[in-house]
């Protein structure tokens, strides 16, 4: 697989792991056929008794909405900004490991990774 595609296909399962609930019951099941489970477009037409042009549009139209979803609810970039200020968080702690006060770096990294995972800004 090349490198671009297989960018395409581990974003489209991260978007999925966050999204893939409010696609339809056939998205769903044909992105998780295309991505997931690595089905060619004619294996998926030939199970939906559907022509590979039609498997072809629902996958591009399925990443589209997927894609829609995240400009507009972000959860996949917040999730990232969590998973980046929790790594700063880990290197911060083990500095620290042993002192009684955990420093201005390391309340400035909790504050900001509160501010990321707060109700309303998932």
């Amino acid at each position: 697989m090349e490198p671009d595609a297989l960018e395409k296909t581990n974003r489209i399962n991260m978007l999925f792991d966050f999204y893939g609930p409010l696609l339809t019951e056939k998205q769903g099941t044909i992105l998780t056929y295309y991505f997931h489970d690595d089905f060619s477009l004619g294996e998926i037409a030939a199970e939906f008794g559907i022509s590979r042009q039609a498997v072809y549009e629902h996958v591009k139209r399925g990443g589209a909405v997927l894609e829609e979803y995240e400009q507009k609810l972000g959860l996949l970039r917040k999730s990232r900004m969590a998973g980046e200020l929790l790594d700063r968080l880990e290197q911060e702690l083990a500095v620290l490991e042993g002192r009684e006060e955990p420093g201005r770096k390391l309340r400035d990294i909790t504050d900001a990774l509160k501010r990321v995972i707060e109700p309303g800004n998932l």
